[in-house]
């Protein structure tokens, strides 16, 4: 186990993830991208469904819809620098937020937020224990 807070218990990682100290790996980033551009498509589609659906103003519904895509995009370009994660976990709670404009994004944001959590979690345990 390293002193620096990411290798090991699950609240050294979470912390280490909010700070901006993740010890970042290529399988890490690899799982995290993924997330990323699948939410990033999920994003940019509740775009027409808050129009359409939730009646929400047209300008609201792309600036949120379609900003938060091209961050999501931004972010998994970004990826290789630590302080993206912490953005990254920004980006989880945001996409939870975009359930005001679309009541079913209250659930897929909940679910991509688990998918980022876990893909952070299970990255460093599998490397963890195949560096040894």
């Amino acid at each position: 186990m390293s002193g620096d807070g990411t290798n090991g218990g699950g609240g050294r990682l979470l912390s280490a993830v909010l700070t901006g100290r993740i010890k970042v790996t290529p399988g890490v980033r690899r799982l995290c991208a993924g997330v990323l551009g699948m939410e990033a498509v999920v994003l940019g589609l509740i775009t027409p469904v808050a129009i359409t659906v939730g009646n929400v103003a047209p300008v609201v519904a792309v600036s949120v819809g379609l900003g938060l895509a091209v961050c999501c995009v931004v972010l998994a370009a970004m990826l290789r620098k630590p302080l993206a994660y912490t953005l990254g976990t920004v980006m989880q709670v945001l996409a939870i937020a975009t359930g005001f404009l679309v009541s079913t994004m209250f659930f897929l944001g909940v679910l991509f937020a688990a998918l980022w959590f876990t893909a952070i979690f299970v990255a460093h345990r599998v490397e963890g224990v195949t560096s040894r």
